[in-house]
């Protein structure tokens, strides 16, 4: 290259670098991105066709006129033919090829790859599938700035393609917890396609209606019109359904009907018997149903967590072995699936446990391996190298940490996400399928949204992810330009005052929330993690603050009350966990024989009164969150599980009732030179709460 040549190139380089400080950054971030000086306005431009539209290529001018509409406040109307100068032309080269197939490549010539230009003289997406031009409306609708007439488009050139084929995310959509509405699911498939996600796992251990078994879940479960009605309208945002059953283990709900109960290894138990004639009939009726259903090339049929294989193949007789009968029930269920054309993956846990497996699967399976802590093993080589080594293709399976968790452990997320895609990266990985799961049976859906968007972006960009800059990137896509720095930074301390939490509990901080502070053991380690139990109230009510400020900046409090939810419920466990300390501390101060002025002195209306005092303040924002958490249930569930979980809260609120009745009945008995029973006695000696 010349030495002139080069100087401007270097000088087009710097000022498209200057430029491209200007915007905000798009999610995915674009394999390649250069902005020039000038910009285009919005008011005066239509939408318009390059070719005969297909009915995929209408609705996704329909979606960027409603969403330029939405962000600007500016009407851009969809039209057949040319009216005005100015124009979004929309240019599909090739077929409509709306989904993922078997297959699929990445790349920037791929089916998924688009162009988009912004000049003086309109815009211009090209792609050669309708999904290309629909991922490049959901760039462009990043892209606007401002509102009414001054709205406007900057110039930019982009060219774009996925880095992974294959990005999906499995939703636990009524197995193991509460069951979502189908506008719920609606809802999350509208957002997972802002992010350019294109499968859909749709997990369900017996939750979908099955023709001849009546008995199964009657009461929870999506009729097939319901699933059908899912998967097309999956398909209108370039997604693909895909049915991810249980075919092995976790079919408990079948096996508690006592006319199934002898399919499984052990009565009533949670894992089909692979050596019984009848298992084999009923799987083979399963097989042909959901194959007809869902019309995706894949099926996800589960062999995860098969906890009692051990046992059941000693129950089998000499010849059996855990890996025999994994194998057999494995190369059974495949074969079914693949003569009907479908092609089969399946959880990896398992077959990487019992050495043998992995050599012995079933030709053309995809592997899914699972696991969701990025510390022990970051390279995750114990559960991708027997894989690898044997050549056999993967899906890399991450998980939004919320499952267990008062409110989602991000931090947890985004370091599981970036190591395992990273490690998934060298050892060929196909895609990245992130997991949503509800089995503690009160977490909230939508709490979790932050970590279902970091799991579709990270596997089509091709650069690292910024998790330091994610909570501020992702607010500026979803919410008013004044309002989103405030539910960023709510965000931010929503996962920091969850972080502070576990510093105390470990995982499983929702335990912590129903637990009896007054027993010996969780007294005993409230007293060393004083400091962190304080950092998470002030975490949480920093939360609230900002997200307080959002609403009176504009923003929809039916939008983030959920998150509000979260960092209340971080704030009563901290306040919960501080209040049984200080009591503790004051209890402490008395001798074992104290006098009724010591008593009085310690107790004084600061831990029983009935309006203001300790007991009280807990009943009363228990009461409270309760309300709360019932009305963000329903908002996004069915009432399946509904009254289980509700009456966690009651026996919560039961607790400091009794509490308080407690402290108050010990005050008004106590004489002179009595025996002082312990803190446990008077409050925390309730047996059905310790269950909880």
């Amino acid at each position: 290259m010349k030495l002139g040549h080069l100087c401007i190139a270097t000088m087009l380089s710097c000022m498209g670098t200057l430029s491209a400080q200007q915007h905000a950054r798009i999610l995915p971030e674009p394999q390649s991105i250069h902005y020039g000086s000038g910009n285009l306005a919005i008011h005066g431009l239509d939408i318009r066709f390059a070719s005969a539209p297909s009915a995929e290529d209408h609705f996704a001018a329909n979606e960027l006129a409603r969403g330029l509409f939405k962000k600007t406040g500016i009407l851009v109307p969809v039209l057949a033919a040319a009216k005005g100068e100015s124009a979004i032309v929309l240019d599909r080269t090739g077929p409509v090829a709306p989904l993922p197939v078997p297959g699929e490549r990445p790349g920037p010539d791929s089916r998924e790859a688009y162009r988009l230009t912004v000049n003086a003289r309109g815009v211009e997406i090209i792609g050669i599938s309708s999904a290309a031009i629909y991922y490049g409306i959901q760039t462009l609708l990043q892209l606007a700035e401002g509102n009414g007439n001054s709205a406007i488009l900057p110039e930019v050139e982009i060219h774009d393609w996925p880095s992974l084929a294959y990005r999906g995310t499995l939703v636990d959509v009524g197995s193991e917890g509460p069951m979502c509405t189908v506008a719920q699911i609606e809802r999350q498939l509208d957002f997972l396609a802002r992010w350019k996600a294109n499968q859909y796992f749709f997990y369900s251990e017996a939750n979908v209606e099955l023709n001849g078994y009546p008995l199964l879940n009657p009461q929870a479960r999506f009729t097939q019109d319901q699933v059908r009605k899912i998967i097309a309208y999956a398909r209108e945002r370039h997604i693909d359904v895909i049915p991810a059953v249980e075919f092995y283990g976790h079919l408990h709900d079948l096996f508690r009907i006592e006319k199934y109960s002898g399919l499984a290894d052990f009565p009533h138990g949670g894992e089909l018997n692979p050596t019984s004639p009848k298992v084999l009939v009923l799987i083979k009726d399963w097989v042909s149903q959901i194959a007809a259903l869902f019309p995706s090339p894949f099926v996800d049929i589960g062999f995860d967590e098969t906890w009692s294989i051990q046992k059941a193949s000693k129950q089998a007789g000499s010849n059996a072995t855990p890996v025999k009968l994994f194998v057999q029930q494995l190369a059974n269920v495949t074969s079914l699936f693949q003569s009907r054309g479908k092609h089969v993956m399946a959880y990896a846990d398992i077959m990487v446990k019992f050495p043998g497996i992995v050599s012995k699967l079933p030709s053309g399976i995809i592997a899914l391996p699972w696991y969701y802590d990025p510390s022990p093993d970051p390279e995750y080589k114990r559960w991708l190298a027997p894989l690898a080594e044997n050549h056999v293709p993967m899906i890399v399976t991450s998980g939004v940490s919320s499952w267990d968790t008062v409110a989602p452990n991000f931090d947890k997320t985004f370091r599981n996400i970036d190591t395992l895609l990273a490690a998934g990266r060298k050892d060929h990985t196909l895609g990245l399928l992130n997991s949503v799961w509800t089995d503690d049976g009160q977490m909230l859906m939508q709490m979790s949204w932050p970590g279902m968007a970091y799991g579709a972006i990270a596997p089509w960009q091709s650069v690292p992810m910024d998790s330091s800059e994610f909570f501020a990137d992702y607010s500026r896509v979803l919410y008013p330009k004044t309002a989103a720095p405030e539910i960023a930074q709510a965000l931010t301390e929503l996962a920091a005052g969850e972080t502070s939490l576990e510093a105390v509990f470990g995982e499983g901080t929702i335990r912590a929330f129903w637990q009896d502070p007054f027993a010996p053991t969780v007294l005993k380690l409230l007293q060393s993690h004083r400091e962190d139990l304080r950092q998470c109230r002030l975490h949480a009510e920093s939360a609230e603050e900002h997200l307080y400020r959002a609403q009176s900046l504009g923003e929809d409090p039916a939008k983030i009350s959920v998150f509000m939810l979260g960092a209340q419920m971080l704030d009563y466990v901290g306040m919960k966990d501080i209040y049984a300390l200080e009591i503790a501390d004051d209890w402490a101060t008395l001798p074992s024989r104290p006098t009724k002025a010591q008593v009085d002195d310690v107790m004084g209306n600061g831990i029983f009164n009935s309006t203001h005092s300790r007991t009280a303040d807990l009943m009363e924002t228990i009461s409270q969150l309760r309300k709360s958490y019932r009305k963000e249930w329903l908002a996004q569930y069915t009432d399946y599980r509904l009254y289980t979980a509700l009456g966690r809260w009651d026996a919560e609120y039961q607790y400091w009732r009794r509490a308080q009745t407690g402290f108050q009945d010990f005050h008004a008995e106590f004489h002179d030179g009595d025996t002082l029973p312990s803190l446990e006695q008077i409050a925390g000696d309730i047996p059905a709460l310790k269950s909880q």
